[in-house]
């Protein structure tokens, strides 16, 4: 996802004015036990040439943590905060339930430059379909249509991720919004390494945020419903890292650039995050990860 420039539209600026009101009202997250995801973190030793403000390495088949980085340290996280739209959405269930497209959801897209689907309004598309076009090419404007949908209405939908996050133990998260972009401030949206850990761990079990992350290009096909679609996945570790399944970036300048990911090879299967890598260069974040899981598969047990 790409900085945000100005709101061009009503819909946008409505929105923004309404989301300095929610970051204020909803807590950051109960202060309760979460599930540890490690015994014993390498902190010391690790891969080599991670340039990342924040990281951590998860083997989740076994559960045990591989190596970290500034593991607690509250960050904005940008599109990464998708992850957990499409987690709320898929756990709501309804997956074959028919979303009509609103001009709102258009004019909320192309408020900012230029992370949208495209999605055209009139076009009447399921809510499987909404999420490709959500954890695919990133589109801010299929994240507005899912929350308002499923919310319903967005600040509903905002506090339903706050409640996922805590229940899920994150204790250390804040959602401000849908699509974590810079509104109300930068940092109004927030994560940690170890928290987008335990959010990844339970995103992949669910089989279809499994299947679609996992995706390197989706195309919708016209019909008298809708029209068609191409979208191209933002991960670039997808096709250039061998067991590469996932799972989402995200760029803001004041996030950096960021990525969740996961490969798998033969029965072992890897989670890692990487927080601010650089706000210059987007293959960094890539070329990190790509490290990480490397040097994961050569120290994970088995």
């Amino acid at each position: 996802m790409r900085p945000a420039t100005r709101i061009r539209s009503a819909t946008a600026a409505s929105i923004l004015a309404a989301g300095c009101l929610l970051a204020g009202a909803l807590p950051a997250g109960a202060a309760t036990a979460r599930p540890a995801v490690a015994s014993a973190l390498d902190v010391t030793s690790g891969p080599a040439d991670v340039t990342a403000a924040g990281a951590e390495l998860m083997d989740v088949t076994v559960g045990r943590g591989l190596w970290t980085r500034n593991f607690k340290a509250e960050r904005p996280i940008a599109s990464i905060t998708k992850v957990m739209t499409a987690y709320v959405v898929i756990e709501a269930g309804q997956l074959n339930r028919k979303i009509r497209v609103t001009e709102a959801a258009e004019e909320y897209g192309q408020a900012y430059d230029p992370s949208e689907a495209g999605l055209i309004p009139g076009d009447v598309l399921t809510t499987r379909q909404v999420l490709e076009a959500l954890l695919v090419p990133s589109g801010d404007d299929a994240a507005y249509l899912l929350a308002t949908t499923y919310g319903p209405g967005w600040p509903a939908f905002v506090r339903k991720m706050n409640a996922a996050a805590r229940k899920l133990g994150m204790t250390s998260t804040h959602y401000a919004n849908f699509d974590g972009l810079p509104w109300p401030t930068e940092h109004s949206t927030y994560s940690t390494p170890r928290d987008l850990i335990l959010l990844a761990e339970a995103a992949m079990k669910l089989p279809a945020f499994r299947q679609i992350v996992a995706q390197r290009s989706h195309s919708i096909a016209a019909t008298r419903h809708n029209h068609h679609y191409y979208w191209q996945n933002t991960n670039l570790l997808l096709g250039s890292y061998p067991g590469a399944i996932g799972i989402k970036t995200g760029f803001t300048q004041g996030a950096g650039y960021c990525l969740l990911f996961a490969a798998r090879k033969g029965k072992t299967e890897l989670i890692g995050v990487v927080l601010d890598s650089t706000r210059t260069s987007p293959q960094l974040r890539f070329t990190a990860a790509a490290n990480m899981l490397t040097w994961g598969f050569a120290h994970a047990p088995g």
